[in-house]
């Protein structure tokens, strides 16, 4: 089915940080940087209320949308850089000179939005339209903005970033300081910054044991095999995407009935039944039976990733601009995740990971690339991207809080899922899919019917 909406571009210009404002900078990868090398750029996409004709939107607010991200740029200026990643060189790095710029795209959408801001199953090739790339080189821009006007209806801010630059803490930061200049006067422009203001300085991640040199000749040798080209399975018209909800009364549920289950067995329950690892948990076995397949993997492989700076026994300043994320794979056999007690082996891996995690951070660090191979272009696992710590529906422009957040990436594997903290329940958590229609289906039946029997 061809996507339901047109896409006109309006504009293609640059907006860079105030000229002089940035010294020329080099920024080394470190060993949590060098991972998402291999992983396609993060694209996130919000969506906001905004009854505008597009000819108001271009004259006034345009203008000061970049203008705004312009000065944000003063202090992230690195995201304005390019990332230098040939196979050859000996370290990748990111590089900033004055001039350099962030590409942006400004277009009018004629389409049905609130359709698109909406949790239902719709078309995943729509929204590539709506989403700016990142060219594919050996010096890559870390950076790339599409604003889209849909005429007296709302706008989309759509992202391309690099995630060999920052984790999805420093992109929120980055946003909460963009949309608070947008939003308040220039004059009160020092309060829109964050407290404190981002570090650059990477000595502050401490190498450990060869770590870095492992990791850069994982790189080097599966980099093609990993690097998936953008866009492969965006094109597939039976593609689907949509969110789940999670709130917490599901969550209680779900966690009541593996405890009660634990109880009947005379067994204990799993270690870690936090809010996130039992939506996490559910959202697995739901996923295994909805993409059944004619010879399954006996192994089942559910990855995310787990915040550094409160595991590290090191301190790292919350303002660091860089990636502080350790990568967990859980395991689990597929024959006990269908099972009947699906739900409480799913919960277990997931809990026993984190736990893991918690105790050493880096444990097995040194298989984050190898292990993860696995996972890139295959529907059988898992791979978590996002957080729903993160609280992305607190960027506000002045338009109000984002009526949707997506995040397109995940069209690029196979195995990946998001997660965003819920808009509209407190402690809730969104799953967002792209699954082909029929698995969508079946998912949908798993999911709502699952939590109905749990009642």
């Amino acid at each position: 089915m061809a996507p339901s909406i047109a896409v006109r571009v309006l504009d293609r210009c640059s907006v860079a940080p105030p000229p002089g404002s940035a010294p020329p900078t080099t920024l080394p990868l470190t060993f949590f940087d060098i991972p998402w090398l291999l992983f396609p750029p993060s694209q996130p996409l919000f969506f906001f209320h905004f009854p505008t004709p597009t000819s108001r939107f271009t004259s006034v607010t345009l203008p000061k949308l970049k203008h705004s991200l312009s000065l944000a740029l003063l202090e992230y200026f690195p995201f304005s850089g390019r990332l230098i990643q040939s196979p050859d060189s000996e370290t990748p790095a990111i590089v900033y000179a004055d001039g350099d710029s962030v590409a942006m795209t400004v277009a009018e959408a004629d389409g049905d939005f609130d359709r698109l801001c909406g949790h239902r199953s719709k078309d995943a090739g729509q929204f590539h339209q709506l989403v700016p790339r990142l060219s594919e080189s050996c010096e890559v821009p870390i950076m790339a903005v599409q604003i889209t006007i849909f005429s007296n209806a709302g706008i989309s801010v759509g992202i391309a970033l690099h995630h060999a630059i920052a984790d999805g803490r420093t992109f929120t930061n980055f946003m909460k300081t963009w949309s608070s200049i947008h939003r308040n006067d220039e004059n009160t422009l020092m309060k829109s910054f964050p407290s404190p203001l981002p570090s650059y300085d990477r000595s502050v991640i401490k190498e450990v044991n060869g770590l870095k040199e492992m990791l850069l000749q994982q790189w080097r040798k599966h980099k093609k095999t990993l690097n998936k080209t953008s866009g492969e399975d965006g094109e597939d018209d039976d593609l689907t995407r949509a969110t789940f909800l999670m709130s917490p009364r599901d969550m209680e549920k779900v966690k009541q009935w593996i405890v009660s289950h634990c109880k009947r067995k005379s067994k204990p329950p799993p270690p870690h039944l936090s809010a996130y690892v039992l939506t996490c948990a559910f959202a697995w076995i739901c996923l295994c039976e909805a993409r059944a397949t004619t010879a399954p993997p006996e192994t089942c492989f559910f990855c995310f990733n787990a915040g550094g700076i409160t595991r590290l026994d090191y301190p790292v300043p919350a303002a660091y601009l860089g990636n502080c994320v350790a990568f967990g794979r859980a395991a689990a056999a597929r024959k006990e995740l269908m099972g009947e007690e699906g739900i409480v082996a799913a919960a277990e891996a997931i809990g026993r990971k984190i736990k893991e995690l918690d105790g050493e951070v880096l444990g097995g660090a040194e298989r984050w690339i190898s292990e993860w191979e696995v996972l890139i272009g295959g529907d059988s696992h898992v791979v978590i991207l996002g957080s729903p710590k993160l609280d992305l529906y607190e960027v506000d422009f002045g338009w109000g809080r984002p009526l949707k957040i997506e995040e397109i990436s995940i069209d690029e594997m196979k195995s990946g899922i998001s997660l965003t903290e819920s808009r509209d329940f407190k402690g809730g958590i969104e799953i967002g899919l792209l699954l082909p229609r029929n698995q969508m289906d079946v998912f949908a039946s798993l999911f709502h019917g699952g939590l109905k029997v749990l009642s």
